[in-house]
């Protein structure tokens, strides 16, 4: 039905006859002659309908708005002061000679070009968001991503191996959605949170090296990062370690922005342990463009009197940080308030600060309504600590350790945004030496940090099951752009003890053990070699690279924030008969009282 596509004809196809097809971008009308925008995958190209051909022009004179045509006609400069320099096909336009009528649209919800619709006007409407050029382009690059990634991993061997969308319910995190099965009267598949124990399988195989562009599913509550269904790039590989790995994944990465973004980024990525993340900027996802970082001040905190600080910092689980802002000293009182408000977002009662007006001036160059509060050789040594300037100010964070480096971990992203303190370009860092478990005080159990079957290293075994268990680091690993998680996984328990021994330790016991992972822990006995792996967020980094606020935005129909689509007006009610042949009967919610 064409010879080319509409965005490649250019100077050198004139004089030539092509055929092309599209939708109408734009349709004008100038003094006798119509003029359309012709919009195709590739581009937009104008065309020219004159009076000479009356057939043609009689069909452009009716062309509206999206009307699907095929025009075929002959390629011409475009007339002098006509020429569009920022389009590719801006220097030539194809004079019609046959135009046809291949469908029409109705009017449309809304207009292609509006920067302002309606997210549920989209979603409902998706088809016809997905015209939008940047639509197309978002997509555009998340197949360049997938196929990016295809390529690197094939060229070093790697096999794609499909892994079972119905499987087992083993509910180890987020809840899982559940499938009820009709020859299987009463029981329930799962739909796969992600590939994790199905490619350590292929590992005990002997396939060492296995990929998968993976579908997996989270009944969780939903944000703009999230989704009930989402894409992920899934790996895992036998007889390696972590440098292996992420070395490996290192140059994947680098792979990803040279080819799909024409960027290069460094060789290697710096590595940071968990606690020390934590510690300077208070969260294991650190954007790096951001120079600001906390400082400890507990010690200096614990002989003052004023027990808003002394209380947390000789609490063995408190802490009292302290994030100095350059030029901060400019800050309105009204500034200060509004962040104030906003720490409180992450349970922060409140926000002390010291605005340093004059630092050579000593006690009479600071501000602050917690000065008479604090000593004046503690306020010297946390001016000196914090390397504070004149025109500076310091903020406090003073309360449990985790409200601490949560609240001052986002006030330092909130404040570097604020401020136009965010350096341009893409940081990319390896966070590692994570702890294995952490204290569940609501179920009061250990819990896996990253998920049960992630090894411990070599010297902290002997910790695991006692009270020190905390103090085990895990062999897992997470990459980090730009401050958020693209990707992690771990090296995994390859002996089938150690598995259980993790297992006990997170409170699940042999029998549990055997009903939800008996398959894994008999496969480990068979042989199982070492073995890790990785898995990334497919639809967060094409979010990333392609600089859109949603993974909503990246996904050709996604569903909402209350996991529905509009589109399809899923989920919906089934019929009877369908529930009959589960076995299922409705119970109808309570009313609320």
């Amino acid at each position: 039905m064409r010879t080319h596509y509409s965005g490649e004809i250019n100077e050198d196809h004139i004089d030539q006859t092509v055929t092309v097809n599209g939708w109408v971008q734009n349709r004008r009308d100038h003094g006798g002659v119509i003029f359309i925008d012709l919009r195709d995958k590739t581009g937009i190209l104008q065309i020219v309908i004159d009076p000479d051909t009356p057939e043609a022009f009689k069909l452009a004179d009716a062309a509206r708005h999206e009307f699907v045509i095929q025009a075929a006609g002959i390629v011409r400069n475009r007339p002098e002061g006509t020429t569009n320099a920022n389009m590719p096909t801006g220097m030539v336009e194809m004079l019609v000679k046959d135009l046809v009528l291949l469908n029409r649209c109705e009017p449309l919800p809304f207009q292609l070009e509006d920067k302002d619709i309606s997210e549920a006007v989209r979603l409902k409407y998706r088809f016809l968001d997905l015209r939008r050029p940047e639509m197309q382009r978002t997509l555009r690059m998340r197949h360049a991503v997938i196929k990016t990634m295809r390529r690197f991993l094939e060229d070093r061997d790697f096999v794609e191996l499909e892994t079972p969308i119905l499987t087992r319910s083993t509910p180890e995190g987020a809840r899982d959605y559940l499938v009820p099965s009709r020859t299987h009267p009463g029981e329930f598949f799962a739909l796969p949170q992600s590939p994790q124990l199905f490619k350590q399988l292929l590992m005990v195989s002997g396939f060492e090296r296995y990929y998968q562009i993976a579908r997996c599913f989270r009944d969780e509550d939903l944000r703009a990062d999230r989704q009930p269904e989402f894409t992920q790039l899934d790996i895992e590989m036998s007889f390696i370690d972590e440098d292996d790995i992420i070395d490996s994944m290192t140059n994947m990465v680098r792979k990803l922005f040279s080819d799909v973004m024409d960027i290069t980024v460094p060789e290697s990525f710096p590595r940071i342990s968990y606690a020390d993340a934590m510690a300077r900027f208070g969260t294991d996802r650190p954007d790096m463009r951001i120079k600001l970082e906390l400082t400890d001040v507990s010690d200096l905190m614990a002989g003052v009197e004023f027990k808003v600080f002394s209380g947390p910092a000789n609490d063995a689980k408190g802490r009292v940080a302290a994030l100095c802002v350059p030029g901060g000293s400019s800050l309105s009182r009204k500034q200060i308030d509004a962040y104030t408000k906003f720490v409180g977002i992450y349970g922060a009662k409140g926000l002390a600060y010291i605005k340093v007006n004059d630092v050579d001036a000593g006690m009479e160059g600071l501000q602050s309504p917690i000065l008479k509060f604090l000593p004046d050789d503690v306020v010297s040594q946390i001016l000196q600590r914090t390397d504070a300037k004149t025109g500076d100010l310091i903020f406090f964070g003073a309360d449990a350790a985790q409200v601490v480096n949560d609240a001052l971990g986002a006030l330092r992203v909130k404040v570097a945004q604020d401020l136009d303190m965010v350096e341009e370009g893409w940081a990319l860092i390896w966070v590692v030496d994570f702890p294995m478990v952490e204290w569940d005080a609501g179920e009061k159990r250990w819990q896996a940090l990253h998920h049960p079957f992630t090894a411990p290293q070599a010297q902290d075994i002997e910790l695991l099951g006692t009270d020190e268990s905390d103090k085990a680091l895990s062999r897992a690993y997470d990459l980090v752009l730009n401050g958020s998680e693209i990707g992690g996984g771990s090296i995994r328990m390859h002996d089938t003890e150690l598995q259980q021994k993790v297992l006990d330790m997170l409170g699940i016991g042999a029998e549990e053990a055997r009903s939800k992972f008996g398959f894994l822990l008999d496969a480990l006995k068979y042989g199982a070699p070492p073995h890790g792996g990785m898995a990334f967020g497919v639809d967060r980094v094409v979010a990333m690279m392609s600089g859109v606020d949603s993974i909503r935005d990246v996904i050709a129909f996604p569903k909402t924030q209350k996991a529905s689509c509009l589109l399809t007006q899923a989920p919906s009610d089934v019929d009877d008969l369908q529930l009959r042949d589960l076995g299922i009967k409705l119970r109808k919610p309570k009313a609320d009282a």
